[in-house]
């Protein structure tokens, strides 16, 4: 970890790789970084100077996608070589996973190994993190499809897909990654809250993608100035509604969870209710605190309430989601959702994998082309920590 501390002190992000190379030496191994493209269906190899890099991996169905997948070191000895795959994570963001080559493969057991293993693996992670605002390099690995305006727009404003703390974890996605148009999320983490937000402008172009900038600034200028969900609703309202003149309006959910207690405030704008998700069944529908949509001239509305258990999730999405049609004009609808998440929790998903999966299946829904932007966020309260996401087992 010192030599790879060291080695990037002053490296551009595409030359990662060979820092990487330089470090795994200390372990004894050799080591191929592959991070998950935007669509999160490939890992790609980072290339090196003159070295071919290796051929892409889907996520569904190799080793290396399992560890992606499922937060699961993968162990495997494949034509004599002893291989380690390890997930690359910031926090709990995945970022994709580190292929490493060790001489003798019964070092693919040896616990103190792995644990090193790992810490380089995470320390990796915050790099990865640090090293693509310097520039284009890992961006450049990732990106695998082109982007239309807009979707650049909105994923330059996007938090980090994943986060969380010791009381929290929220993760979230947007389809189509490549064109996704007036879908946007946000959220803040502290010690004793998790605010969140999620927006859904009106169109598919540019002009959605620059309300929706508009509506996320607004969200975020109010919150970091210490005002309450209603002010910051009749925050969001002004901006579109000043900047677009009534042309152009957003719905939306925004909510305040106090991680002590459970205690959930929330305010729908003419926006699908969330849905409450308790010891692995949809047990309810949040459909209190309501109010008008954005941007348009009405402002009333009221702030509700509901108290959480601890492992309690809240699940927010966009009518992209339930609102998506198959062949037959079909919709998603409410109840495939429900039954969707409930056999992934039963089946003990990840949650940042269960909102890759749903993003999937709503795509399949419409033969990998959607009419509309698709947008989930999952917020779970806990009590417990989450010590279960290290990727250790």
């Amino acid at each position: 970890m010192t030599s790879l501390l060291r080695r990037t002190h002053m490296t551009p992000p595409d030359l990662l790789p060979d820092a990487v190379d330089e470090a795994i030496v200390h372990l004894g191994a050799r080591a191929t970084v592959y991070l998950a493209d935007y669509t999160q269906t490939l890992l790609v190899a980072m290339a090196r100077p003159s070295i071919q890099p290796g051929p892409n991996l889907t996520i569904d169905g190799t080793l290396g996608g399992r560890a992606y997948r499922m937060l699961v070191v993968q162990t495997a000895v494949v034509d004599g070589e002893a291989q380690l795959w390890m997930p690359i994570i910031d926090g709990v963001e995945r970022l994709g996973v580190l292929k490493i080559v060790v001489a003798d493969a019964g070092s693919l057991e040896d616990r103190a190994f792995r644990r090193q293993c790992w810490w380089f693996a995470h320390y990796l992670g915050h790099l990865v993190t640090v090293l693509d605002t310097y520039g284009d390099g890992i961006d450049a690995v990732r990106r695998q499809h082109p982007r239309t305006l807009s979707a650049e727009l909105i994923w330059q404003l996007l938090p980090p897909l994943t986060s969380g703390t010791d009381k929290v974890i929220v993760s979230g996605r947007l389809e189509p990654s490549g064109s996704v148009g007036g879908d946007v999320f946000d959220y803040a983490l502290s010690d004793t809250a998790a605010e969140f937000a999620i927006l859904d402008a009106t169109g598919h172009d540019l002009q959605s993608g620059l309300a929706a900038a508009a509506a996320l600034a607004a969200y975020r200028n109010a919150r970091r100035q210490g005002h309450g969900l209603f002010e910051q609703t009749e925050s969001i309202h002004r901006a579109v509604q000043d900047a677009f003149e009534g042309r152009m309006y957003a719905t939306g959910v925004l909510g305040r969870l106090d991680l002590g207690s459970g205690r959930l405030r929330y305010l729908s704008a003419g926006h699908p209710s969330p849905l409450l998700l308790r010891a692995g069944k949809i047990v309810k529908t949040l459909d209190a605190g309501r109010r008008p949509l954005l941007g348009l001239d009405m402002r009333e509305g009221n702030i509700a309430e509901e108290m959480l258990e601890p492992d309690d999730t809240v699940v927010l999405y966009t009518d992209g989601i339930t609102e998506a049609r198959d062949e037959q004009h079909q919709f998603f609808g409410i109840d495939r959702l429900t039954d969707f998440i409930e056999r992934e929790v039963s089946e003990g998903t990840p949650m940042p994998e269960m909102v890759r999966r749903v993003c999937r299946r709503i795509l399949d829904h419409q033969n990998g082309v959607l009419q509309d932007d698709a947008t989930m966020l999952l917020i779970q309260w806990t009590t417990t920590g989450q010590a279960y996401l290290e990727p250790t087992r």
